[in-house]
């Protein structure tokens, strides 16, 4: 059984949805199970008709018509008959947006969010499956919420394995081609849920532990794990092989090509990630597996945009120990604040943060009560695994440096934004 995984910018037009039957007439696709993102940059549509919600629902309907249109061109480059079904079925499921917020009671952002924003997914997966069919290729659609379940904290949920794990292995039949969702999941409800932006890797991960698969492969538009991001630098390289301990290190820094929870399941047991590229599907790739370290060993740049940078300092010049540190802690885990990088001294403490939830001034009107705080917002955080000199200057240069921290295999450096030019590896 094999887990493949089709992000957003592999779906993002027709032309895109047949390349996906290009790759599989080339790989194989008996014994495999797709999960696919939602098409193109329709999660930040989605997101949008919910902002729009809660804003001026005025303007709801407009803001909905985009994603409806955005789906329908595409419809029409694959099914050349108006009276398809298809067509019936992706109008259904968007009335069943327009439905839930008509009805809606319920004010709470992250959970409406969540009702909402996984349709994206859903018209995906429904459109590819429709058009698999119609080409020959049979497979069976699934609704992944029917099989990942977890707990409510909608937005950023937490996995219950042992009812996922029920599901996925007595109702999923791996002798078919299935088709499923990224990204989702439901609660004990029934309500969506979803696993936080970029989750459909995670859900790859998870069905592929469930189902002890012999691999997972994500499709890029690039040509596997990059030393690098090429939209910030130049000259990146190709990794070709990446243990799973380092692939980890590198997600949690904030590599974007793998999700950071992915990694985990499959250490577990032991399987195999391949990032490969789903514009020349033969070529090698990157594999995540078994072994030591990264081959070739080069420095490994990951940049993170739009943080926070925050230094507090003590109201009576006390020192900042234990209790101080645990409380901060638990108002940055309170307020949904991603900790990326720390640094304190006996009456200063710095922390850099990603605001990813919006709740920023919430916690800093509690931090001045109890600390002198300087905040500097939209910086960024850059870190280079397996450093040297040159890759230190090359980021110095032409940075205002901001706080530093640097350890035996890690540099980290948060710097003033914009940064002036495209950096250099």
């Amino acid at each position: 059984m094999r887990i493949f995984k089709f992000g957003g910018a592999s779906v993002k037009d027709a032309e895109g949805v047949k390349n996906v039957v290009e790759v599989l007439r080339q790989t194989g696709h008996d014994n495999t199970l797709l999960v696919v993102s939602a098409m193109g940059k329709i999660t930040n549509a989605m997101e949008a008709v919910v902002n729009t919600y809660f804003e001026d629902k005025a303007k709801l309907l407009p803001i909905l018509q985009e994603a409806i249109d955005y789906h329908h061109a595409i419809l029409t480059d694959l099914f050349e008959n108006p009276g398809h079904p298809i067509y019936k079925k992706v109008k259904t499921l968007f009335d069943e947006v327009q439905g839930f917020l008509a009805w809606n009671k319920s004010p709470k952002y992250n959970f409406v969010y969540d009702q909402v924003v996984g349709y994206g997914e859903l018209v995906s997966t429904t459109i590819i499956s429709a058009y698999l069919n119609e080409i020959g290729i049979t497979n069976n659609w699934l609704d992944v919420r029917d099989f990942i379940k977890t707990d409510n904290s909608y937005r950023d949920v937490s996995v219950n394995w042992e009812k996922t794990q029920e599901r996925v292995s007595q109702k999923i039949d791996t002798k078919k081609l299935n088709i499923t969702q990224g990204f989702l999941g439901s609660d004990d409800n029934n309500f969506t849920t979803t696993l936080g932006r970029e989750g459909s890797d995670y859900t790859a991960a998870i069905l592929a532990y469930c189902l002890n698969a012999d691999s997972v492969t994500i499709w890029k538009d690039v040509p596997g794990v990059l030393n690098a991001d090429p939209r910030y630098f130049k000259e990146t390289q190709l990794l070709n092989n990446i243990s799973y301990r380092e692939a980890i290190e590198l997600a949690f820094y904030g590599a974007s090509v793998i999700h950071p929870k992915t990694l985990q399941p499959l250490q577990q047991k032991e399987i195999p990630l391949h990032v490969k590229s789903f514009i020349h599907p033969k070529d090698a790739g990157t594999t995540v597996g078994r072994g030591v370290g990264i081959e070739p060993k080069v420095p490994c740049f990951i940049v993170k945009k739009d943080q926070v940078l925050m230094k507090l300092s003590s109201l009576d010049f006390s020192f900042i120990v234990e209790d101080s540190i645990s409380a901060l802690f638990k108002l940055f885990h309170d307020h949904r604040m991603k900790v990326d990088l720390i640094q304190n001294s006996a009456i200063s403490f710095s922390v850099c943060v990603d605001n990813r939830f919006g709740r920023l001034q919430e916690l800093l009107q509690l931090l001045r009560s109890r600390f002198n705080v300087v905040c500097q917002e939209g910086v960024s955080l850059y870190t280079i695994r397996h450093f040297d000199e040159k890759a230190i200057t090359s980021l110095q240069n032409g940075h205002e440096i901001l706080l530093e921290q640097r350890g035996k295999e890690t540099l980290q450096l948060v710097v003033k934004s914009p940064s002036p030019s495209t950096a250099k590896c």
